[in-house]
């Protein structure tokens, strides 16, 4: 009797996970995540740890800036860490700096830029540049985050719109919070941040990506930590993520998983 699709990649699945795994006994990896990648992290995580036996010890933070959680700055503290996901410049920064393994750059996923406002709120058409340049005019306060969509909207968007004097005064960095969630609060009227960490969110209204003429993809990786005490394991986790069993996932909570499939 043929196995239901569902069933056989279920099983598949796991097979490739054990497969993953390798040998390796039993470990507790610490992986310190950034926002882009968290939403399919959490999801995949479960799967990851009933097959392999692992144990997974997450803490969140922005892939960059000053903040005290970013995962920059838990590094610098020494905060335990095995596996780091976040955005792929970043992850080169740390690199260089010697607080990531060299040679160990996984890309998993590109993220894209998107924009929401408080649920039940006006929804402008941003499709097009002129619509898109409306509503950022007409908007009374705007939220973006402080990690990498943050960064290119600050010193580069909005300078190529040519808006840069009359948006970055009514315009605030969320540090250590998702952008979402001061927008649901109305505290901010529009807010960007990376799609991925914008669907999750309860009470907005996500708008779509901005117009491509703008639009700025990141790649979101992952890498082993410098003095990484779990490396076998962790290598099974990055492997995990950057397989074509991670992709549905990675598709369904708003990124592109790298490699097409």
């Amino acid at each position: 009797m043929r196995m239901p699709s569902m069933g056989r990649r279920l099983l598949l699945g796991a097979v490739a996970l054990l497969a993953l795994a390798g040998t390796a006994a039993a470990a507790e990896i610490h992986v310190l995540t950034s926002g882009g990648l968290t939403a399919a992290y959490r999801a995949l995580a479960p799967e990851f740890e009933r097959a392999t036996g692992h144990r997974l010890v997450t803490a969140q933070g922005a892939s960059m800036g000053s903040a005290p959680d970013a995962i920059p700055q838990r590094l610098a503290r020494g905060e335990p860490a095995d596996v780091l996901l976040l955005a792929g410049s970043a992850l080169d920064r740390l690199i260089a700096e010697g607080r990531a393994m060299p040679g160990s750059r996984t890309d998993i996923a590109e993220s894209r830029i998107g924009m929401a406002v408080r649920a039940g709120a006006p929804r402008p058409d941003i499709a097009s540049m002129e619509g898109f340049r409306r509503a950022l005019l007409a908007a009374r306060s705007i939220a973006y985050s402080a990690s990498a969509s943050g960064v290119y909207i600050e010193t580069e968007m909005y300078r190529r719109m040519g808006l840069a004097d009359e948006l970055m005064p009514k315009s605030r960095k969320i540090l250590s919070e998702r952008v979402g969630s001061v927008v649901a609060r109305g505290e901010a009227e529009i807010g960007f941040q990376q799609i991925s960490e914008l669907l999750p969110i309860q009470g907005i209204d996500f708008l779509g990506p901005i117009p491509a003429e703008l639009q700025q993809v990141t790649v979101f990786s992952a890498g082993l930590a410098a003095g990484a005490r779990e490396p076998e394991a962790a290598h099974a986790l990055i492997r995990f993520l950057a397989s074509p069993e991670a992709r549905d996932t990675l598709r369904r909570t708003g990124l592109d998983p790298m490699g097409g499939g």
